[in-house]
């Protein structure tokens, strides 16, 4: 099942392949048995530190039945978050244990 991705910018300038890399990891997202209705991803450069550059937060809202899951990953965090990649993979892990905590959540619910 394809999931309806809606990716915002900013500060950050869109490109193709950073497009290609988030829907890349919105459908491992619908392969692992969650019924994931829409995936809103934004990626942004708040500011700019003096000394390590160029920081991103990457922000995901998974809509699941009865739930939203929203993850925010910020960039105080440390080094890992100056690469957009890095960010990015990161935000994706995190949204992944979230949605298999609510798919266990929901399991449980149901006995």
């Amino acid at each position: 099942m394809t999931i309806p991705v809606h990716i915002v910018y900013r500060d950050v300038e869109r490109t193709d392949a950073i497009d290609a890399y988030i829907r890349k990891h919105v459908d491992k997202l619908s392969t692992h048995g969650s019924r994931t209705l829409s995936c809103h991803v934004a990626l942004e450069a708040p500011h700019r530190h003096k000394q390590h550059g160029r920081h991103y937060r990457v922000r995901i809202d998974l809509t699941v039945p009865g739930s939203e899951i929203i993850v925010d990953r910020n960039p105080d965090a440390g080094r890992e978050h100056e690469d957009a990649y890095a960010a990015i993979d990161d935000a994706f892990a995190h949204a992944l244990r979230r949605l298999g905590e609510h798919a266990g959540r929901t399991r449980d619910s149901r006995r």
